[in-house]
């Protein structure tokens, strides 16, 4: 059965030692307990050997050849890939300042010769414990950067999901307006918070003139075309952020004007005409001219806590009638 101190270890250590018999002795130790290492005796081959092999752990004398061991660990030490390798100086060099200049350029440990096999061991396994732990906390933390990562990716892709099928269930799939459910909650809203406010809100209820005339001449994909046009102009009839224009069934459509009193409703009632009248789409089938016009109701007032906002919207819709009653193609305003 094989023993515990040789059973093949993964660190590897390089031991950087001038004297033949230390270095012989050191790498026949380690190479006894099962660590893989290497050793060399010139200290501009350790760091080139460092740099290429990046070994666990280095053994690393003081007296060498061409720089000495502190200016070794400080080349290391100076290194993004290196910086990290634990060294253990090993050194017949017994006085304070040598030990302490040995931790002042990155040592971790300081081993004076002549050493004992069990203490050179017990320190090396010591760092190389310590090395380990480094890199399972190095390894969580970088798994936890993953999965935080992960997670602000899966955070953002929800929101963005969110938001847009908060978009679907709010817009009406044809024109791009506001859907009947938005506008219904969106009117309420209003009407609550200028009813505290005691500030104006507005209506523009509109109809497309002759609309199954038009579907009728022109078939369904050339009247789904127009409601795209016409609704188009009527969102870009408004312009703060406040105001909502939304379908609100069939060629019909409504604008809600917060904080717009009657005169401002008008206006933005006369740019849509208008517009409409600019953009010139042919309606050979309307009993009022021979392009798409809209009939227009337009109402305002001050919403009052104890009122619900269908008065508002049934003084539109008939402000919307009575435009249609006196000959189309035209805006009726009541309030």
């Amino acid at each position: 059965m094989q023993s515990l101190e040789t059973i093949p270890k993964s660190e590897y250590i390089l031991v950087v030692d001038d004297t033949p018999h230390n270095l012989h002795l050191l790498i026949t130790m380690l190479t006894r307990r099962g660590y893989r290492s290497h050793g060399v005796n010139d200290s501009l081959i350790a760091t080139s050997v460092v740099q290429h092999e990046k070994p666990d752990l280095v053994l690393l004398d003081i007296n060498m050849p061409n720089f000495n061991g502190f200016e070794v660990c400080q080349q290391l030490k100076a290194s993004d890939s290196t910086c990290e390798i634990p060294v253990i100086f090993i050194s017949a060099r017994d006085e304070v300042l040598d030990k302490v200049q040995a931790f002042k350029v990155g040592g971790v440990d300081y081993i004076t010769k002549p050493f004992q096999i069990a203490e050179v061991v017990a320190r090396i396994e010591n760092q190389l414990t310590l090395r380990r732990l480094q890199r399972q906390l190095q390894e969580q933390n970088e798994k936890l950067k993953q999965e935080i990562n992960s997670r602000i990716i899966a955070e953002t892709l929800l929101q963005e999901a969110n938001e847009k099928l908060g978009r679907l269930v709010n817009l009406d799939g044809l024109t791009q307006l506001a859907n009947r459910r938005c506008f219904d909650e969106y009117l309420d809203q209003e009407w609550q918070r200028l009813a505290r406010e005691q500030s104006p809100l507005s209506l523009i209820m509109c109809d497309i003139d002759f609309f199954k005339n038009y579907n009728d001449t022109y078939g369904h994909i050339a009247g789904d075309d127009c409601l795209r046009k016409v609704s188009l102009l009527i969102r870009q009839s408004i312009r703060r952020p406040a105001d909502l224009a939304a379908r609100y069934g069939g060629e019909e459509f409504v604008l809600v004007l917060p904080n717009t009193e009657t005169a401002g409703a008008l206006a933005i009632a006369e740019s849509i005409k208008k517009g409409l009248s600019e953009l010139a789409l042919p309606h050979e089938d309307s009993l009022v001219s021979e392009f798409v016009t809209l009939s227009m109701g337009v109402t305002s007032m001050i919403p009052k806590v104890d009122s619900l906002p269908s008065i508002l919207l049934t003084a539109a819709d008939y402000a919307l009638y009575r435009a249609k009653e006196l000959g189309r193609n035209q805006t009726y305003q009541i309030g």
